[in-house]
């Protein structure tokens, strides 16, 4: 698999920081670099990274199920997040995710029609002081309410 000169030169420089018999550690940095590259975790991905990792495919595709954030179908360009985690919870996240999915008009790891936006019901972000939390690709959002939310998503819809 061919990936950007860019990438390649993050995968060596990764891939250096750590000894001899323990590249199994740069297994999720690199898949989630080759997911923001190509857009999902493919077989091909799988069989690249376990290659340069000297792991077995099996094992870079157990890290892959077990992982929320790393996807084997192309998300959106905006991947929305919604934490509906306890603290999320009790203070609107379940409401704020269900506002979401009707303004996107998308439910759970769905893609709008344009390829625009995708939505994801995610447990906890590690934001339980700010909650409600959201996440739009790697943009942490807190205090987030319905109102901000359709003002973010507005913002993104014009930088396009």
């Amino acid at each position: 698999m061919t990936f950007s000169p860019e990438l390649e030169k993050r995968f060596t420089a990764l891939l250096t920081r750590y000894p001899e018999g323990r590249t199994r550690s740069a297994v999720i940095p690199m898949l989630m670099y080759a997911q923001d590259e190509t857009g999902a975790i493919t077989g091909e991905v799988i069989e690249e990274v376990a290659r340069r990792c000297k792991v077995t495919p099996l094992q870079v595709d157990e890290v892959v199920g077990y992982y929320s954030m790393l996807h084997r179908k192309p998300m959106g360009k905006f991947h929305v997040q919604v934490c509906t985690n306890i603290s999320c919870l009790l203070v609107g996240g379940e409401e704020l995710y269900n506002h979401a999915s009707k303004t996107l008009g998308i439910g759970h790891k769905q893609v709008t029609a344009d390829g625009q936006f995708s939505l994801e019901e995610v447990e906890c972000m590690g934001a339980c002081s700010w909650a409600p939390a959201v996440e739009i690709n790697y943009d942490f959002h807190h205090h987030v309410t319905p109102e901000k939310l359709d003002e973010l998503i507005r913002g993104l819809r014009k930088s396009q």
